[in-house]
């Protein structure tokens, strides 16, 4: 699930644009709690596929990963991305409150092995190439990233 809080003074059409701009889908729904508007994302995996992209362009894989490891609660993984840099088209994760003045757009995504799903959506990286292109090249660039062991 993907979501954001729609603040009274937003263009709602521009907080869509951001989120859209992280998932790939233009598919929202509203909801309300009090004084507070919500616009909401639901979907599997192919809500990732378009920030799984972004991530490997802006070269933030490994940034990434770190930080969506740190946001495993069981079976959930939970980050935040600043709602004015997604509408530029890029990423840069935040903290939920204080860094995005408008508020983060948040991502929680419920899956069976967290692990398995970041190593897919932010895999390690060698010399900045993802570790998954390298295996599939089978460049000898992989192979040197190898720890040896003394004899």
């Amino acid at each position: 699930m993907v979501e954001v809080e729609l603040n009274p003074t937003e263009d709602e059409s521009k907080v869509m644009a951001a989120v859209s701009n992280l998932t790939g889908s233009t598919a929202f729904k509203r909801w309300s709690q009090g004084r507070h508007t919500y616009l909401v994302q639901e979907g599997n995996e192919s809500l990732l596929t378009k920030l799984r992209s972004l991530l490997r362009r802006e070269r933030t894989l490994d940034a990434a990963r770190k930080l969506m490891l740190r946001g495993v609660e069981g079976s959930t993984i939970t980050f935040h991305i600043n709602k004015q840099v997604a509408l530029a088209g890029h990423i840069a994760f935040c903290m939920p409150v204080g860094e995005s003045p408008l508020g983060p757009i948040t991502f929680h995504i419920s899956t069976d092995d967290p692990k398995s799903l970041i190593e897919w959506l932010a895999t390690r990286t060698v010399d900045g190439v993802p570790v998954d292109e390298l295996c599939q090249s089978g460049s000898p660039r992989y192979a040197r990233s190898e720890r040896r062991t003394r004899p």
